[in-house]
C-alpha cells in the first residue's frame, strides 16, 4: 500500500477514536464531505503534524462542506 493509504487508514483510526463513532460512521461522513480528497490532496502537509490537529483540521474542513452544502 502507498504511504498516501497507509495514511487515510491512520487518519480513519484516529477520527473513529476520537469521536466515538464506528468504521461505517467515518466512512459515510467521509464520503459526504469529500474528506478522502482532502486527506489525499493534503498530504505533504498533513502527515507532519499531530493526531489531535489532524482530528481538528478534519472538524473544520467537515464545518466548512457543511456551510457549502446548505
Amino acid at each position: 500500500m502507498s504511504k498516501e493509504g497507509n495514511f487515510l487508514i491512520y487518519c480513519i483510526e484516529r477520527y473513529k477514536s476520537a469521536k466515538g463513532l464506528t468504521g461505517r460512521q467515518v466512512s459515510e461522513l467521509f464520503t459526504k464531505y469529500r474528506v478522502w480528497d482532502y486527506i489525499y490532496s493534503c498530504f505533504e502537509a498533513l502527515h507532519t503534524t499531530g493526531e489531535k490537529y489532524i482530528v481538528e483540521d478534519i472538524d473544520l474542513y467537515i464545518e466548512a462542506r457543511q456551510s457549502a452544502m446548505v
